[in-house]
């Protein structure tokens, strides 16, 4: 069987150089569908089962964020619902990965894909549940459904919990997260969903690039936009999908946000908040305390002495979902990081982080927004 690798499938993404000897697999990662990020690939090997394979990312070096493939591992799957680690080195040009196949066809990727199809059986499951609302906020370019969840009952005893995830398509962990959390909130016998739908409604968006995550994006959807650096003037042209989400805010107000992201190179789970904003106050520090303090004794995943500088331009960006949030409604606003490599800390050799450990962070995630919203 001769040897073939696709990528016209959900998410699917690579650009092939040369096919000519599995021991010199040769490989480009491609850009956006329609901007020049590039990092995220997803692609079928066949033809190699028992033949050892060398994979050459001969453009390595020129994607968006190389010290990404520093201590990195690339995902791969025979049946694409379980994911492995193969060994990967980075020599400051290309990346390479040795990989004798067991079987006959595997996928390569990124990180452990969030499919489309899996999106929407999560919106199905959901609708199922008397606790569950589904709302079309509205479409994203391509006219894919921008789906919102709301959990709970709306009323003024209840604080609005808003969570977003996929803003960059490619950073699949988080909507890895939003499943964990949806699955536990609408678990009746879970007495602290329970205890957490007596005083909030949650109102959850698991993918806000539907486009962009179809196309195999790293970062953008399909007019190009970064989508976290839209909040400030979306526009129906550039960026609907932060517009109608935006308005839907505005509408049922926020009292604590979350913005959930993967990093290419930080090798840790961590919060970034809106300590440098000139709104941020005393109250905003003790409410961040409360939900770090929760979540890291939820999860020890998570930690609080790695994260971003102090002196990161994103920090003061009122273009970032969480920077315009916390500055509009005066609420804990927190982007949440998880890496693409392992959890430095919590190392898994055999999977690194990947989408159950995601799932369970997100599902731990409730204690520490119960903690946050305790605090006056």
């Amino acid at each position: 069987m001769p040897l073939s690798i696709s990528s016209s499938f959900d998410a699917g993404a690579i650009e092939v150089v040369s096919l000519a000897r599995a021991d010199d697999i040769q490989l480009a990662i491609r850009a956006d569908s329609h901007a020049d990020f590039r990092q995220w690939f997803h692609f079928r090997l066949q033809g190699a089962r028992g033949v050892p394979c060398r994979l050459r990312f001969v453009n390595a070096a020129a994607c968006t964020y190389v010290d990404g493939w520093e201590r990195y591992d690339i995902a791969a799957s025979y049946d694409r619902e379980h994911w492995f680690r193969v060994p990967a080195s980075f020599d400051g040009r290309e990346m390479t990965a040795l990989c004798t196949p067991s079987y006959d066809s595997i996928h390569f990727a990124y990180f452990e894909p969030y499919s489309w199809e899996r999106h929407l059986a999560l919106i199905g499951r959901a609708q199922l549940s008397s606790r569950a609302r589904i709302t079309r906020l509205g479409a994203s370019i391509e006219g894919r459904d921008i789906d919102l969840v709301s959990i709970g009952s709306e009323s003024e005893d209840r604080a609005p919990v808003w969570i977003i995830a996929r803003q960059h398509p490619g950073e699949t962990m988080a909507e890895w997260f939003m499943e964990g959390l949806i699955d536990r909130l609408l678990d009746a016998s879970d007495a602290l969903a329970m205890a957490a739908l007596e005083r909030t409604v949650f109102h959850l968006v698991p993918n806000m690039n539907p486009d962009g995550s179809v196309h195999g994006n790293l970062r953008t959807n399909a007019a190009g936009a970064n989508l976290n650096r839209e909040w400030l003037s979306p526009s129906f042209d550039r960026s609907p999908e932060v517009a109608v989400v935006r308005e839907a805010m505005l509408r049922t107000g926020v009292r604590l946000f979350l913005d959930v992201h993967g990093d290419e190179g930080l090798p840790y789970v961590f919060v970034d908040g809106c300590e440098m904003l000139p709104s941020y106050t005393p109250a905003h520090a003790a409410r961040e305390r409360a939900f770090t303090t929760a979540l890291r004794a939820a999860n020890p995943d998570f930690q609080t002495e790695r994260g971003y500088s102090r002196d990161k331009d994103t920090k003061v960006n009122l273009s970032l979902a969480s920077k315009w949030v916390g500055d509009r409604f005066g609420c804990l606003s927190l982007t949440l990081e998880m890496p693409f490599k392992d959890n430095a800390n919590l190392p898994h050799p055999g999977t690194g982080w990947n989408g159950i450990r995601s799932r369970r962070l997100g599902a731990d995630v409730l204690q520490a927004i119960l903690a946050g919203l305790s605090v006056a």
